[in-house]
């Protein structure tokens, strides 16, 4: 999304230029967070100024400076939770997210440009989010899947086996498919070079399904397209869009007949991921190398075991088969 930075303080100004230039944030994460910053200070400006919540949207912030900002306390940004919760209809996991982003800019202002004196966020409690098993598509369900790609146009059928393929069997995230190009693909050395999260680069090798699939869909793409550089490419020759591939997995689970399963493409790598670890007998650090996961602590939700081998754990314990003596 575009800044329009005149609308933005001047300390807010500098935070999203340091986040974007010195820490290397990703344009869309950027992006997330001034909207998060924004939304913070301008709930901020209603109610100091006994503004009606209703028109928060049209509340100027743009002269607010860090003063306003020294006034802020733990049991403000307690309101603030509650106002996220209560009028705005926010999850807790949406909540603590949009106050990651206040926490971050309230760290900037204080320990690193020494512009405010104190942190509110330094004791603030974040909500408690459930943290429950990721949804995933079974072995059998992911192979029906792939079976429900086709489409009338052959060649939308072949970009859209190579989008699931590639899901399925890397767990590549929607921004990292997307952003593919076709110069990141190596056939001799059967890797592919993806740019993820935090711009960081990481080399994720190809199965022989997956080099299948790049090769048919690459071979079958009109040439020059308008975007010669990009991967996967929509109608119109370019690039094609994060929406676009969301519709493409979501007409394909329908014609699959798994709709309604709060499956997603981000579903898709957790899939990957399981069947990986509980098919492919992958170790957990290998796992965190290949999704790109700054921490294992992120990787180790895909050891949760499947009915099966919780049956076969119990059933193979060496006391299975001990019975009272009479």
């Amino acid at each position: 999304m575009e800044i329009d930075r005149s609308q933005n303080p001047l300390f807010l100004n500098d935070y999203i230029t340091y986040i974007d230039v010195i820490r290397g944030k990703a344009k869309r994460t950027v992006g997330e967070y001034y909207q998060d910053c924004m939304l913070f200070l301008r709930w901020l400006c209603c109610t100091n100024s006994k503004t009606p919540l209703s028109e928060i949207s049209s509340c100027s912030v743009a002269d607010m400076t860090t003063m306003d900002l020294e006034k802020v306390s733990v049991s403000v940004l307690y309101d603030y939770i509650q106002y996220l919760r209560d009028v705005r209809g926010n999850t807790p996991r949406s909540v603590s997210r949009k106050l990651s982003a206040i926490r971050s800019m309230f760290q900037y202002l204080t320990k690193t440009k020494g512009m405010l004196t104190k942190d509110p966020t330094q004791n603030l409690e974040m909500p408690s989010v459930k943290k429950g098993l990721p949804k995933f598509l079974t072995l059998e369900e992911s192979l029906r899947m792939l079976d429900a790609t086709a489409t009338e146009s052959e060649k939308d059928s072949l970009r859209d086996y190579c989008i699931v393929t590639l899901f399925l069997n890397c767990g590549f995230r929607l921004s990292e498919l997307v952003g593919m190009n076709v110069g990141d693909v190596d056939f001799f050395n059967r890797r592919i070079l993806v740019l993820g999260k935090g711009s960081k680069e990481r080399i994720v090798y190809l199965n022989d399904a997956c080099l299948s699939a790049l090769h048919e869909y690459i071979q079958s793409r009109e040439n020059p397209p308008e975007e010669p550089k990009a991967l996967f490419l929509s109608r119109n020759r370019r690039r094609i869009s994060r929406r676009r591939v969301q519709q493409i997995v979501e007409r394909t689970l329908t014609a699959a007949g798994l709709a309604g399963k709060g499956l997603s493409t981000h579903k898709l790598r957790h899939t990957a991921a399981t069947l990986m670890y509980q098919h492919g007998g992958t170790d957990m650090l290998t796992l965190k190398e290949i999704l790109g996961h700054q921490s294992i602590a992120t990787t180790e939700i895909y050891t949760h075991l499947s009915s099966e081998q919780r049956q076969n754990a119990i059933e193979n314990n060496p006391l299975a088969g001990e019975k009272r003596r009479k």
